[in-house]
């Protein structure tokens, strides 16, 4: 059990290091292979235990960067809140290996955790799903078939197809089934990169518009940084004013949009006369409408709204702040605190927060730009829900606007725009992540980085000619579909190996028993039968000689996993 728990344990490390910053996307093969082999043959609560420590060894490099300015214990909260859906999944996954198909059960029940963590509680928090590793990877284009969770399934059948030919080997099973297994994983590789001529082409259609991204910068990192809420606000006004006057000396081309990130005014512009007038002098310095991210005070007292505010130039029709998007999505205990109180005794920097932010109602599309835009603000980019419903509404161009400057050098960033750049595939559409202090960029609908600003920190403006599109992937028609098919076919994987493993268990109890008895009755007898020192028993789930006596041998024809149960991977 202790090789199994350090395979678990490296496995779930490895998987740390295919996101961003390390962003080695092949390494998720690997980690869910690891814990694929770690669980193999045990029962569902030493399962459980494997999937938590993989877990652990997933999400503590992973989310390390919601410690970056309010300590340890927020971050190890919302580690351990998200390690019990891997402890579910480590339970759940020998049910089904010895499975016909095993492998794609096994696939399937990832895609139903990513589901599960992605929904509960508060909305859930889909941070750190395999499809959010792929960005670079050439299963990125599943993803405009069915989506993220379509990736997920396929990095998670690479993963168990590879733990099946390692299993079968050490099981001894024949060469053409192990080299079966590896030639079924690179397969689902080359179909995902096979996927992206017809793809790419599709994505290419539509008119070109030229569109800039502001960066501005913050005055200051961490979490005190809107204090200084007006530099904040000169600052994106400063680097707009430089954008006009470079389009008027003719060194870039005229945008017929511009973009500041969110937070760009925390100072609530809509009843603050002077941040107005502010950015209304920008607005009319580069002569066309700005997606302005501010804060909103209200309703009442105690909540604020965070919004996207199209700000119209003085010579339109209706000049100044017109069509706001509002966040969806707040972020619990980020933006707005579910149990105040019981939040207040783990950590007192809750009270940062000092209003909650109310969530917004709609489909995420903005009109009174000169072409339809879905718009999301920061995290929201990792709900799936959130963007088709902006593309499904007629959005031709995708804009995340986020402010990430509380998270300083850390690597949230940076796992951010990889979920923008796996959306741009997802859709086919430009997506352009503009962020007050990094990383902001414009994105290619093949996911590519067409421009993106320097070091964090510092002041950027982004200005290119993006295409825009109007046509929709088969994941924006369908929408969930592909994600509800999966999880429904890993539960009824379950059930099934349920039902078998219960039927084996009546088969093979009654027989067993007398043979336990005629080895020794009494003290005596459970001594010799444990070992000769009078210790405790093995655990058959350790010991494969000792599980061959409690149930049958597998099939090694049943499923990828199917002929190697009880094999320890690092054999006796």
């Amino acid at each position: 059990m202790k090789l199994r728990l350090l395979l678990a344990a490296v496995a779930g490390l490895v998987g740390a290091a295919a996101f961003p910053k390390a962003g080695i996307w092949p390494l998720a093969f690997v980690s869910v292979a690891g814990l694929s082999i770690a669980v193999s043959g045990q029962r569902p609560r030493r399962g459980a235990l494997l999937g938590l420590v993989y877990g652990a060894g997933l999400f503590l490099p992973m989310l390390h960067w919601t410690a970056t300015f309010v300590g340890s214990a927020p971050w190890l909260i919302l580690v351990f809140s998200q390690t019990w859906y891997l402890a579910l999944l480590g339970a759940a996954l020998p049910v089904v290996q010895r499975q016909r198909f095993g492998a794609v059960l096994s696939a399937a029940l990832w895609v139903a955790e990513e589901a599960l963590r992605g929904r509960l509680p508060f909305g859930g928090f889909p941070w750190g799903r395999w499809a959010f590793s792929q960005a670079g990877s050439p299963l990125k284009w599943f993803a405009a078939l069915g989506g993220a969770p379509l990736v997920s399934f396929a990095v998670a059948l690479v993963g168990t197809l590879l733990a099946g030919a390692v299993l079968r080997s050490e099981a001894g099973d024949g060469r053409v089934r192990r080299g079966g297994q590896l030639v079924a994983a690179a397969l689902v590789v080359l179909i995902g990169g096979s996927l992206a001529y017809p793809l790419r082409q599709d994505a290419q259609q539509g008119r070109s518009v030229t569109v800039a991204a502001i960066q501005g910068n913050v005055p200051d990192r961490g979490l005190e940084f809107n204090a200084r809420r007006r530099q904040v606000l000169d600052n994106h006004v400063a680097q707009t004013l430089r954008l006009a006057a470079d389009v008027k000396a003719g060194r870039v081309p005229r945008p017929s949009l511009v973009l500041w990130p969110e937070n760009a005014s925390d100072i609530d512009p809509t009843t603050n006369a002077d941040a107005a007038a502010v950015i209304q002098r920008a607005v009319d310095a580069v002569g066309v409408p700005i997606l302005v991210g501010a804060l909103i005070d209200g309703p009442g007292p105690e909540h604020v709204t965070n919004a996207g505010i199209v700000w119209m130039p003085s010579s339109s029709a209706a000049p100044g702040p017109g069509q706001r998007y509002v966040k969806r999505h707040p972020v619990p205990y980020g933006e707005y605190i579910p149990l105040r109180s019981l939040a207040r005794a783990v950590n007192s920097k809750v009270d940062l927060v000092a209003r909650d932010m109310l969530a917004g109602e709609g489909d995420g599309l903005l009109t009174q730009t000169p072409y339809p835009v879905g718009d999301v603000i920061c995290f929201e980019i990792a709900y799936d829900s959130l963007i088709t419903s902006s593309v499904r509404a007629g959005a031709q161009l995708v804009v995340v606007q986020t402010n990430n400057a509380t998270f300083g050098h850390s690597a949230e960033t940076y796992q951010q725009l990889a979920m923008a750049r796996l959306r741009a595939v997802e859709h086919a559409r430009t997506v352009v992540q503009v962020a007050t202090s990094g990383k902001s960029a414009i994105i290619g609908p093949d996911g590519r980085l067409v421009a993106e600003s320097g070091p964090l920190f510092t002041a950027d403006v982004l200005v290119r000619t993006v295409r825009l599109s109007s046509s929709t992937t088969l994941a924006t028609r369908t929408g969930a579909a592909a994600e509800w098919i999966l999880v429904g076919l890993g539960l009824l994987g379950l059930a099934a190996g349920a039902r078998a493993r219960r039927a084996r268990r009546a088969g093979s109890g009654p027989a067993a028993r007398p043979a336990r008895q005629e080895r020794g009755t009494g003290d005596r007898g459970r001594e010799r039968i444990g070992s000769r020192s009078g210790g405790a028993a093995p655990d058959p789930g350790d010991h494969p000689d000792l599980q061959r006596t409690r149930e049958p041998a597998a099939d090694p024809g049943a499923g990828a996993l199917g002929g190697a149960r009880g094999r320890h991977p690092g054999g006796r």
